[in-house]
């Protein structure tokens, strides 16, 4: 069965960088669009980044354009974020996410489309 198991988080300052993992398995990785999604206490989970299956086309949330890069090893079954300037309101849990279709690149944003989840991993920033 498919598996996304997400590392990387933890404790940084403002300002710092983080960069999350997401591993994949259970199909073939290089197919499939990989997101990043993230919620807070007692909201919806909501976008933060998606790359397609061509490791080129990507889209980001307006919050963290500029701040935040999405990338993939599709050698190694990889997503990874890479998060620079962290701000207060990145605190969250973030999670990795892929749909159960192939190449499938519409409404990145919506978490409907999504088939597979992680289980998360915490990010808290400090001031």
């Amino acid at each position: 069965q498919v598996q996304l198991v997400e590392s990387g988080g933890g404790l940084v300052q403002t300002g710092g960088s983080l960069r999350l993992s997401c591993a994949a398995s259970g199909r073939t990785f290089s197919r499939y669009t990989m997101s990043w999604f993230r919620q807070y206490p007692g909201k919806e989970r909501e976008f933060v980044a998606a790359i397609a299956s061509n490791g080129i086309t990507t889209n980001y949330a307006d919050s963290v354009k500029g701040r935040f890069t999405i990338s993939r090893d599709n050698a190694k079954n990889t997503v990874y974020l890479q998060m620079n300037s962290l701000k207060l309101e990145d605190t969250a849990v973030y999670y990795c996410a892929s749909p159960g279709r192939p190449y499938y690149y519409t409404n990145v944003d919506v978490t409907s489309n999504y088939d597979y989840w992680g289980q998360g991993t915490q990010v808290t920033v400090s001031s």
